[in-house]
């Protein structure tokens, strides 16, 4: 009578006897999915290998970007905020206004002030045309008293001329006393009008050097008045400066950060309110000195940015820092004092995309990011380093199945 017996199970079943056991690893399907395990595993491996040898990566890495902070130029109250943390502007949107009324007040002081200027200037440009009429008159009344004291000097020079002849004459008697002494009261009257001509002349000329200096006042009276007219344009342009300064606008492209004003405050010059982050974003990387051997400008980047799902962004070296980062922190230090410990430095290289994230895509200055740097010429190109690791995964299949065959038929149990 015949026992039944169960059947053995895939991996593994027992003789009868108990004396052999027969594994079942060599099932097709177990062999096939074992081979593309196998494959995946020596594809990553021999990936990272290759990619060891022309690449160079750095986990301290961050996003940078512009970030412009936004300022008051004037003091003042706070009379409205028009954005809110993390707002997306455009350059030039409004982003706060301060209380305007007493820089309008300001301006119009200085346009009263203006005002009384230029009248002023009028006056005393009006008082300038009359001290010139007066110059011009003196002047036309100096040349007329020279004239009549040359006049004078013709006459008395005469008069002279004939009290001379008139005393030779009265020696020979050849005139009478009456005629000599008509012609000595001449030569004096005549000398007499001489001088008061001259000092008329002399007067006169006085008269165009008073009215010279006080032309000259004026002339200087009227260049203050410009001065003061310049200046008080100047002041009207400052309170409407000031005045403009009043709405604060945006000065480029970006999202709102670090908000800190609030409607009511009042600010002081040069306080902080905001930050503007602007949407150019790159990359810099903080490699170690040992991996700039063949780091060059211009060699292609993947970057890896953790916040984002996208695998990689294609970007490049655009520069390397000429110093290492802590030769340039607050506090460099000093290796010339104590004890020194060498420490490899890490050197920031600045790297740019190629084509920059997307505008809504969450990312900012400071997020960490996976720079890979390819310094030199893959070994094998992806194609190939699978290709090989499909080889070896099919020969190690290969390998293992004969390997499980040789061990199962050995494990037979001999039939009498």
């Amino acid at each position: 009578m015949k026992t039944e017996q169960s059947n053995p199970p895939p991996q593994e079943s027992e003789s009868v006897n108990g004396k052999s056991r027969r594994f079942g690893f060599d099932q097709p399907w177990l062999i096939v999915a074992g081979t593309v395990g196998l494959a995946g595993i020596l594809y990553l491996g021999l990936d990272y290998v290759v990619q060891a040898f022309s690449h160079e990566t750095t986990d301290d890495a961050f996003i940078e970007a512009h970030i412009v902070s936004v300022s008051p130029k004037i003091s003042g109250q706070v009379a409205a905020v028009h954005v809110v943390d993390n707002q997306l502007v455009k350059q030039g949107d409004l982003l706060t206004e301060i209380d305007p009324r007493d820089y309008e007040i300001r301006l119009s002081q200085k346009n009263a002030s203006a005002d009384t200027t230029k009248a002023n200037f009028k006056t005393v440009l009006s008082l300038l045309e009359l001290m010139n009429a007066k110059v011009k008159t003196a002047q036309a009344s100096a040349s007329q008293a020279h004239a009549q004291a040359d006049a004078s000097a013709a006459t008395a020079r005469r008069a002279e001329l004939d009290f001379k002849r008139a005393q030779e004459l009265i020696k020979t008697s050849a005139i009478s006393q009456q005629e000599f002494d008509a012609a000595q009261a001449a030569g004096k009257e005549a000398g007499a009008n001489l001088k008061a001509a001259e000092q008329n002349a002399v007067m006169e000329d006085s008269k165009v050097v008073e009215s010279t200096a006080q032309w000259n006042a004026a002339q200087s009276s009227v260049d203050l008045a410009q001065a003061q007219i310049k200046q008080s344009e100047t002041e009207i342009q400052a309170a409407d400066l000031d005045l403009s300064y009043t709405k604060i606008s945006a000065p480029c492209d970006g999202r709102v950060t670090r908000k800190a004003v609030e409607t009511g405050n009042y600010v002081q010059v040069g306080q902080p309110l905001l930050a503007i982050v602007s949407p150019g974003v790159w990359v810099v990387g903080n490699f170690k000195e040992t991996q700039l051997t063949h780091m060059r400008p211009g060699q292609p980047v993947d970057v890896d940015i953790e916040a984002l799902d996208k695998p990689h962004f294609h970007a490049h070296v655009e520069s390397i820092q000429s110093g290492s980062g802590a030769r340039f922190s607050l506090m460099p230090p000093e290796n010339a004092v104590g004890n020194f410990v060498k420490v490899v430095q890490r050197v920031p290289v600045k790297i740019v995309f190629d084509e920059p994230p997307a505008a809504n895509a969450v990312i900012g200055p400071g997020m960490s990011v996976a720079p890979s740097v390819r310094v030199g010429n893959d070994l094998l190109p992806r194609w190939a380093v699978a290709l090989v690791a499909a080889l070896l995964a099919v020969i190690a299949a290969f390998v293992f199945k004969r390997a499980v065959a040789k061990f199962n038929h050995r494990s037979q149990p001999s039939v009498p």
